[in-house]
């Protein structure tokens, strides 16, 4: 036996043994145990023993590169054996041993953290970390058939994890030894991937089918966590006879209407629904053959957790020929608007408005935008949903539109504090001209139409007031900023902290009550799409982040 498979045996057996989650409907106290950190998608810890006053005095702990070694992996899958990879070195941990001799990729995921082992992944790899040296516990490796998008992180559920798979598989593994419980197909025909992060709740593994630039149906289904069967199916585009069809030429166009969801979902546990946020329609940007507003396309939608039938929706982007689909993380906390309480989901939308959603009903309390250039609607419906202009959409001789096909934000996290009620979003700010190439109804997918960016792309930091919706501060990003799908999400803390990084490639943590850079760690390149995140063992509270292919963690010396 390998010494880091003894290692690995003696941290199992002291620790991991009946393992369960944290309780994810509630803030994480000392853990991380989903994606966004609890099912209300806040992105905030209530640790404080890293602050404002101290925060400069924050170090490396250790850090962690990804393993591309298959030799000593768990194998799994239904594709071709690895080939032969060197023997694995040392896995990193305050400078122990060398780095592994193969790099596993980039860390795109956010690690969950329970009962101290950190879960993440890369492209075909899941790994169980120890979260106090940085020293890798188990290794699995799926065997892709082929595919288009990488694994971007775990759901949990109990001692069993989740992930999808480029090849469009479920898989659950045994948190303890890394080995495969079961895996499914999810769907077998072209055109989808898989890019999304279950949701793991109650009995229920929920997942959606992505696919977004192709003229494919869409849906969003439940399977059981303890067999992987299929529980329940909600198809984002409506079938003859149902609300919204209306919203549609015909049934064909909106049975290939695409819509698909490709980002980890929100759970409402008050009302036991599930916020789901679906992509943008097809064709993409000509919708000459789709006129209407095209429901439940660029939407943020609530099912019932067990029966996936739908309570409310609310289209962010109605007749969306901007690629901008409403994929963006929704938070939800309760507050005050206008005197009155509220049960509240907000969304930073990819279209540059900031939506503060009643999440009982679905209907808007606050719509406004987050950036200045937000230039393609022309007022407001009686539910608060934008108006498009018509004028804004792609012609042939092109029309200038704020925001671009990357939005003013994208899928990287936002978060909120409930300590100073601001919600945070890493905001860009940039224009496109949208052209018409084909004037006929039968484009599918990007056909018929272009986009042309022009200047550059400013961004910032930006901390909003949810009652009002109004900009309480902004923090300027030097140079030509960052595109919105390749800037790193958002943590807050009770510290009075905030976590991100900026587009020179820094870590950096800010007073999240003034915006005021307080410290900052060269990671060397953009932390592109994940976030940070936080965790407590032993009394000692951790920042995480991933900065390309390496995991690092931060307390204070």
């Amino acid at each position: 036996m390998t010494l880091n498979r003894l290692y690995a045996a003696a941290l199992l057996a002291s620790t991991l043994f009946g393992q369960q989650i944290a309780d994810p409907t509630k803030p994480p106290t000392d853990s991380w145990p989903t994606y966004h950190g609890d099912y209300k998608s806040t992105h905030y810890s209530p640790l404080k023993q890293i602050t404002t006053a101290n925060a400069r005095n924050l170090s490396v702990a250790w850090s962690y590169r990804s393993n591309g070694s298959t030799r000593d992996a768990i194998l799994g899958g239904e594709g071709p054996e690895p080939a032969p990879t060197p023997a694995a070195g040392g896995r990193g941990g305050r400078g122990r041993g060398a780095p592994p001799a193969v790099s596993g990729g980039a860390i795109r995921s956010i690690p969950l953290m329970v009962n101290g082992v950190l879960y993440l992944t890369t492209t075909n790899n899941v790994y169980a970390v120890d979260a106090r040296s940085g020293q890798e516990i188990w290794h699995f490796y799926w065997k892709s058939t082929g595919g288009s998008s990488g694994t971007r992180g775990v759901a949990m559920l109990g001692n069993w994890l989740f992930f999808q798979t480029g090849d469009l598989y479920l898989v659950s593994l045994n948190a303890t030894t890394g080995k495969e419980r079961w895996h499914k197909r999810i769907v077998s025909q072209p055109g989808y991937f898989n890019a999304s992060v279950p949701l793991a709740v109650k009995n229920h593994v929920i997942l959606g089918t992505g696919g977004d630039r192709t003229d494919i149906p869409a849906w969003v289904e439940s399977r059981d966590p303890e067999t992987g069967d299929l529980q329940w199916t909600w198809n984002v585009t409506p079938r003859k006879g149902e609300p919204g069809i209306e919203t549609w030429p015909s049934e064909d166009a909106a049975i290939h209407g695409g819509g698909g969801p490709w980002q980890p979902f929100t759970y409402d546990a008050e009302l036991n629904n599930l916020i789901v946020t679906t992509a943008n329609p097809n064709p993409v940007m000509n919708g000459l053959g789709r006129p209407g507003s095209n429901l439940y396309t660029s939407s943020i939608v609530a099912l019932n957790a067990d029966t996936g039938k739908m309570s409310w929706y609310f289209q962010c982007s109605p007749h969306d020929t901007h690629d901008w689909d409403a994929t963006q993380a929704v938070m939800l906390f309760d507050g005050d608007i206008a005197g009155q309480r509220h049960k509240l989901a907000a969304q930073f939308n990819r279209n540059g408005w900031l939506f503060i959603l009643d999440r009982t009903t679905g209907k808007a309390l606050i719509s406004k935008p987050y950036i200045t250039t937000s230039n393609v609607y022309k007022g407001l419906d009686s539910r608060g949903q934008p108006i498009p202009d018509p004028d804004k959409e792609p012609s042939v001789p092109g029309s200038l539109s704020s925001p671009d096909t990357d939005g003013a934000s994208n899928y990287p996290a936002p978060s909120y504090s409930p300590d100073l009620g601001l919600l945070y979003v890493n905001a860009t700010e940039a224009y496109s001209i949208f052209y018409l190439t084909d004037t006929g109804t039968k484009a599918i997918a990007w056909g018929g139409a272009a986009e042309h960016h022009v200047g550059i792309f400013p961004s910032s930091l930006r901390a909003f007031d949810y009652k009002t919706g109004t900009m309480k501060w902004e923090h300027k990003y030097e140079g030509n900023g960052f595109w919105s799908s390749s800037y790193p999400g958002i943590l807050t803390t009770a510290g009075g902290l905030l976590f991100t990084g900026d587009p020179a490639g820094n870590f950096v943590a800010f007073d999240a009550a003034t915006g005021k850079s307080l410290w900052h760690f060269p990671l060397g390149g953009v932390l592109q799409g994940n976030a940070p995140n936080t965790f407590a063992l032993d009394g000692r509270q951790y920042v995480l982040v991933a900065g390309g292919d390496t995991l690092y963690a931060f307390y204070l010396q």
